[in-house]
C-alpha cells in the first residue's frame, strides 16, 4: 500500500462530517453563532454589545451593527499593541496584512490561535479530504507539496507577534511534521523579495518529487516559469512526473487556466479552487465538474449576506439562488458582522454552493452598467476562446468623457498570447458583455450612453512592475480588475509608455 493509501484513512471521518452540509446548513450556522457569542461574551466588545443577552440570530442583529474595517480599526490597533480581551478572548499575536481601504494603505486582520485551527488549517485539511474522496487512485502523499507563501515581519516589535501575508503566518505556525512533506524550506518560503524567492524556490523544488502545488495562480505561474527556464524543460511533468494537483485561490483562475494547461499536459492533473482570505477560509470546490464552491458551514465563521440590489442583511437560510450578495462574517478572530468586501452568488442551497462574483469596490458602475468581475472574466474567456488569445493580466476603468464628449470603458490588457486582430477581440468582448449583463447592454444601445469599449495592449510585465513599485510583488497581492476610479489605470498607463 502506498503512503497515500495509509494517510487516506485520516480523512475518512471528516469526509462523513462534511455530508452534513447537504441538508443541515441552518442548524450548523446557528450552532456556530451561539459558540462564537458565548466565547466572546466577556471581551470588551462582547460586554459593550451585551453578548450575554444574545439568545439567537434576531438578538444578534439587534445588538451588533454591520462593520467595515474603519469601524474595527481602533480595536485592532489596540490588539496589535498587546492589549488582550478586546475583540476576542486573550491576546492575538498574528495579523494578516491585506490590501488597504480608502483611508489606509493596508488592513491588519487579527488571526487568533482558534482562527488558525478552526478556519485556516481546517480549510486546508478539508481541501485534501475532498480531493482524496474524488480521486481514489491519488498518490498525493507519496511526494512533496510546493506551498507558495509571502513574508512576515515583527508587529510593533512585540515579542512573538507577527504581521504579514496570511500565507506566511500559516507557514510560520504549521505543524513541524508538515515540513517533512513540503517544499521549499521555511527560510526560503518567507523571503520578502519575491524575485529572489522565486529563483530559490525553483532551484530547491526542481529536483524534488512534487505531487501537488498550492498558491495564488499568478505568483505560482511565475515560479513555475522560472523553473522551466532553469531546467530547459517545456512541460512541468518533465520536471515532476508525478504532479497531479493544484490547490489555487486568491484570484480567479479563468485568465490563467489555458497557460497552466499548456504548461502541464499530463492527463492526471487536477485543479481545485479554494476561497481562503486573510479573514478566513470559506469555501472549496468539492466537485471538479462544477466550478461553484461549497460554503463551509461548521467552521468558526457565521455568515450573513447583504443584497447588492438593496435591502437588509440576511442569514444563510434566507438567501436566494442567482442573487448577488456582499458577504458579511463574524469569526473566532474577533471580526463581528464584518463586511469582507467580496460579492458572491449562490448556485445551490442544498448544499449551499456559490461563485465569487467580484469585490464590493471592484466594479464599474459609472453609467448604470453595473459591470462586475464575474462578467469581465466570462467576457474575456469568450474572446480568448474565439481568437486563440491568452490574457495574463488586465484592469479596466471608465473614460467619463473624452474630447468628443464620448464615454466608454477602457481596458488595459497584458496578453500571454496576443490575438491576431485586437479590434476583433474588443468587439467579441463587448458582444459577450452585452449578452450576459442587461444593464451593460442597455447602456451600449446604439452607442447612446456608452461607446464601444477600448483595449490598450500592455507591454510584458507591466502589471508586475507596477506591483513592484508599490511594494506589492508576490504574496497575496492582486491586480484590481475593475474600478470606478481611474487612479490605478492612469498609473499603469504612465508605466506603459
Amino acid at each position: 500500500m502506498s503512503i497515500t493509501g495509509i494517510v487516506r484513512k485520516v480523512f475518512e471521518a471528516r469526509q462523513r462530517e462534511l455530508e452534513k452540509h447537504q441538508n443541515g446548513g441552518e442548524a450548523l450556522q446557528r450552532d456556530v453563532l451561539n459558540r462564537l457569542v458565548v466565547e466572546a461574551k466577556d471581551t470588551e466588545y462582547g460586554q459593550n454589545h451585551a453578548f450575554s443577552a444574545i439568545k439567537g440570530y434576531e438578538d444578534f442583529v439587534k445588538h451588533i451593527p454591520i462593520n467595515t474595517y474603519e469601524e474595527m480599526k481602533g480595536f485592532i490597533d489596540r490588539m496589535r499593541h498587546g492589549e488582550a480581551d478586546i475583540l476576542w478572548p486573550g491576546r492575538v499575536r498574528w495579523y494578516a496584512k491585506s490590501s488597504g481601504t480608502t483611508n489606509d494603505k493596508s488592513k491588519f486582520i487579527p488571526v487568533s490561535r482558534e482562527g488558525l485551527k478552526r478556519m485556516h488549517y481546517q480549510g486546508g485539511f478539508d481541501a485534501v479530504a475532498m480531493y482524496l474522496r474524488n480521486n481514489p487512485k491519488s498518490r498525493l502523499f507519496d511526494g512533496r507539496a510546493l506551498i507558495l507563501g509571502g513574508s512576515h515581519a515583527p508587529n510593533y516589535n512585540l515579542k512573538d507577534s507577527l504581521v504579514g501575508d496570511l500565507s506566511a503566518i500559516l507557514i510560520e505556525n504549521i505543524n513541524p511534521l508538515a515540513n517533512l512533506v513540503r517544499v521549499p524550506k521555511k527560510q526560503t518560503a518567507l523571503i520578502s523579495d519575491f524575485e529572489i524567492k522565486r529563483d530559490k524556490i525553483a532551484r530547491e523544488a526542481m529536483n524534488k518529487n512534487v505531487t501537488n502545488i498550492s498558491g495564488v495562480p499568478s505568483w505560482m505561474l511565475s515560479v513555475l516559469t522560472r523553473m522551466m527556464e532553469i531546467t530547459g524543460k517545456t512541460h512541468l511533468e518533465e520536471v515532476w512526473p508525478n504532479i497531479e494537483m493544484f490547490f489555487h485561490g486568491g484570484v480567479a483562475f479563468t485568465p490563467y487556466r489555458k497557460q497552466y494547461e499548456q504548461l502541464i499536459t499530463s492527463p492526471n492533473m487536477h485543479y481545485m479552487e479554494t476561497y481562503n482570505a486573510s479573514e478566513g477560509f470559506f469555501g472549496l470546490q468539492d466537485d471538479p465538474t462544477d466550478k461553484s464552491m461549497l460554503l463551509l458551514l461548521d467552521y468558526d465563521v457565521f455568515y450573513e449576506f447583504i443584497p447588492m440590489d438593496g435591502g437588509d442583511p440576511v442569514p444563510l437560510w434566507a438567501v436566494e439562488i442567482g442573487k448577488n450578495y456582499a458577504m458579511v462574517i463574524s469569526t473566532c478572530c474577533g471580526l463581528w458582522r464584518y463586511e469582507i468586501g467580496d460579492t458572491i452568488q449562490f448556485t445551490s442551497t442544498n448544499p449551499y454552493k456559490f461563485i465569487i462574483t467580484g469585490r464590493t469596490k471592484h466594479f464599474i458602475n459609472a453609467f448604470g452598467e453595473e459591470l462586475i468581475v464575474d462578467n469581465a472574466e466570462k467576457g474575456l474567456a469568450y474572446a480568448c476562446e474565439q481568437t486563440g488569445a491568452e490574457v495574463s493580466e488586465y484592469t479596466a476603468a471608465p473614460v467619463f468623457m473624452d474630447a468628443n464628449a464620448k464615454c466608454r470603458h477602457q481596458w488595459l490588457i497584458e496578453f500571454a498570447k496576443r490575438p491576431a486582430d485586437l479590434q476583433q477581440f474588443a468587439e467579441l468582448l463587448d458582444k459577450r458583455l452585452q449578452e450576459i449583463n442587461s444593464d451593460y447592454e442597455a447602456k451600449r444601445y446604439k452607442n447612446i450612453t456608452l461607446q464601444p469599449l477600448e483595449i490598450i495592449e500592455a507591454r510584458q510585465n507591466l502589471f508586475n512592475d507596477w506591483l513592484k513599485l508599490r511594494g506589492k510583488l508576490g504574496g497575496q497581492h492582486k491586480v484590481p480588475r475593475l474600478s470606478n476610479s481611474r487612479d490605478n489605470i492612469e498609473q499603469l498607463l504612465k508605466l506603459n509608455q
